[in-house]
């Protein structure tokens, strides 16, 4: 019954200002003032404010906040816990795991895409000059080179 007592007058406050802003040629402004007042007059209307306060004031409402917040707390220990422990499997064993298994290619990849570090295919037609000892052709780090060569290293 307080509760709405105060909400009702915050309302008439709120549309008292409005009225003066809007004396004040400030339509836009008291429009939104206007709404705003509304606002606490409203719930008390719908009962939003009895079921908050119902909420706020009684201690069975706060000692279920109590058993929830517990319950996330014993939740968070145990996988934490857990973690440290190496449940499923220890963080070496999930990295080796990782490490382990391929990087996934599509089945049609070209070259370039599955060697990551080698430089495109060289065409036949230059004949031996791109090749070394046993005419095979050898491996071309010039640019790697001149990148070094340019950082200093």
């Amino acid at each position: 019954m307080l509760t709405s007592t105060v909400c009702a007058a915050v309302s008439a406050a709120g549309l008292g200002i409005a009225a003066l802003t809007a004396y004040r040629k400030r339509f836009l402004a008291a429009t939104r003032i206007a709404a705003f007042s509304l606002i606490p007059i409203g719930l008390v209307m719908t009962g939003v404010i009895d079921w908050v306060t119902n909420i706020v004031f009684k201690p069975t409402v706060w000692a279920g906040f109590g058993v929830l917040a517990l319950s996330f707390v014993l939740f968070s220990v145990s996988r934490v816990v857990e973690r440290r422990r190496g449940g499923i499997g220890s963080r070496k064993e999930r990295k080796a795991a990782a490490a382990a298994t391929p990087d996934a290619v599509a089945p049609a990849a070209s070259v370039p895409s599955l060697g990551a570090g080698r430089g495109a295919a060289r065409p036949a037609a230059k004949g031996k000059a791109g090749q070394g000892k046993g005419g095979a052709p050898k491996d071309d780090f010039s640019d790697i080179e001149a990148i070094l060569k340019k950082h200093g290293i």
